[in-house]
């Protein structure tokens, strides 16, 4: 169930994209067009946008710099998050995660088996937290990416969902970096 209160103002996030990918090329990035026009269409910004092979360090790499960057809020990938010896983007997130968002791979789960089944399983898909950016790792499909943004992020990536979302906590992400009052 998504409630918006119209009575509060929308507030655009800056949200990059990395399609993980031995395969995929500019032409033919199916899932990560369609998270792009999901994005714009909600009043989001489009940050960066890149597609990366099934390589951890390089994953991890621009992971680290985007995290690093003041301007990207949320990093969503899309692909490599199965169990073939290539699918090594939870690895990579593993590296830089400071903080699990359990919920989102479960629910983004309880989702895709309505629709797929137990098929569901082989998906690593998952949520979280680094320096403050939110990290969102899902798979490669383009139902996939669809489900997850519609069903799922659209939602939590908007100030206005009730009774609570993510954009609200944004301001508080880094609190443990600060120094203590004295």
């Amino acid at each position: 169930m998504s409630r918006i209160d119209e009575s509060r103002a929308f507030l655009p996030v800056n949200i990059a994209i990395i399609t993980v990918s031995d395969t995929r090329t500019a032409e033919n990035d199916t899932s990560g067009d369609a998270l792009a026009a999901r994005i714009l269409a909600a009043g989001h910004h489009l940050a960066a946008r890149t597609i990366l092979r099934d390589d951890v360090d390089a994953i991890a790499y621009t992971l680290r710099q985007w995290i690093a960057d003041p301007a990207i809020d949320v990093v969503i990938t899309t692909g490599g998050t199965g169990l073939t010896g290539r699918d090594v983007t939870p690895e990579a997130f593993e590296r830089v995660m400071e903080k699990r968002i359990e919920g989102f791979g479960e629910l983004f789960r309880m989702l895709s088996y309505q629709k797929i089944g137990t098929s569901t399983m082989q998906s690593r898909a998952l949520g979280g937290l680094a320096g403050g950016t939110y990290l969102f790792a899902l798979p490669g499909s383009t139902c996939a990416v669809r489900d997850a943004w519609d069903d799922i992020l659209v939602w939590q990536l908007d100030v206005r969902h009730r009774p609570c979302n993510l954009v609200e906590l944004m301001p508080r992400l880094t609190e443990h970096l600060r120094p203590a009052a004295q």
